[in-house]
């Protein structure tokens, strides 16, 4: 199993259809999607992924606080908040935004809720969603990413299949024809995953962090140990001998590109996947413990209490 396949599965994503927008030049939209609008198709989340995809026009971008230049995002590419970190978008961001809690208006035959905002100018059509995840801050994948992350489904092999069905689906919903809110959900989880490998592949020579740790051989090995094999014992001796490093290289190469040693990533990972089997199955906080590593629930509970502020049994009442 390999590291970013395991991660991404720990972190459930179920994706969902927020609504389908029409702009107007001059415009400007502001804010960040309530989880609560989005309960009633992926249920209680603790972490929402935005994502934007323009059928036609343009839109410009940026976090809300953040200086520079804005992201420019044309027919055919995909933004993605992987934080649902507060932004505006807009043809002019100089513009006082307009929050998009009051523009949303409901389809009159309960289909997907819609915009139709703005002047008299240029059009900007674009589908806007969401996915769920059922994750933690600590999550590696989510926090290496980028606040703003854009993908062109226009290139590329792999994603062109993707292109030609998000484009089927787009016209689905602007036809407002059944079943397109469950095509489009599907196909955002599917959007995500091909966003995160493309990040992972374009990152410059010398960058640091958990997506560059997967390009160096030794360190994409050791991570692929620790996620396929959680419950092991693990040293740093025992697993630089099965990277072929020293303990000592081992450690640096670990700590200078993950930015963790790798037994705090063992732990860190290992709450994480202690917290999905509390959330989503019905197994024993004895079992939970065994599943990850630990020789006993005491020592179980210390470490998820430490990482998480809860004792397991409490964690999940308040999170099942």
């Amino acid at each position: 199993m390999d590291a970013l396949s395991d991660i991404l599965r720990a972190a459930h994503l179920t994706g969902g259809v927020f609504l389908h927008a029409e702009f107007f030049a001059p415009w400007c939209t502001g804010g960040r999607i309530a989880p609560e609008l989005c309960a009633p198709t992926v249920g209680p989340a603790s972490h929402l992924i935005i994502y934007h995809y323009v059928v036609e026009g343009e839109l410009r971008i940026r976090i809300d606080g953040e200086h520079g230049d804005d992201l420019v995002v044309g027919v055919g590419e995909l933004v993605l908040l992987p934080r649902n970190d507060p932004h505006l978008m807009g043809s002019d961001l100089s513009l006082p935004p307009v929050p998009g809690s009051d523009i949303i208006r409901p389809h009159a035959n309960g289909g997907l809720l819609s915009i139709h905002h703005g002047g008299t100018g240029r059009c900007t059509r674009m589908i806007c969603g969401f996915l769920g995840c059922s994750t933690t801050q600590d999550n590696p994948v989510l926090s290496a990413l980028p606040s703003l992350l854009k993908l062109n489904v226009e290139h590329g092999g792999a994603a062109e299949w993707i292109r030609s069905t998000f484009q089927y689906a787009a016209a689905e919903v602007a036809a407002g024809r059944p079943g397109s809110e469950t095509v489009l959900a599907k196909l955002s989880e599917l959007l995500f995953v091909e966003a995160v490998r493309r990040y992972a592949d374009t990152l410059p020579e010398g960058q640091t962090g958990w997506f560059a740790g997967l390009r160096e051989p030794y360190i994409a090995r050791a991570l692929a140990l620790l996620h396929r094999d959680i419950a092991r014992r693990w040293t740093v001796d025992e697993l630089g001998r099965e990277v072929g490093l020293s303990r000592s290289a081992l450690a640096d190469r670990f700590i200078r590109l993950i930015g963790v040693p790798p037994m705090n990533y063992l732990t860190s990972w290992r709450m994480q996947v202690a917290a999905q089997k509390l959330r989503e199955t019905g197994v024993s906080i004895a079992q939970v413990a065994e599943i990850v590593g630990y020789d006993s629930d005491a020592a179980f509970s210390r470490a998820f209490k430490k990482a998480t502020g809860s004792a397991p049994a409490i964690w999940r009442r308040s999170n099942s």
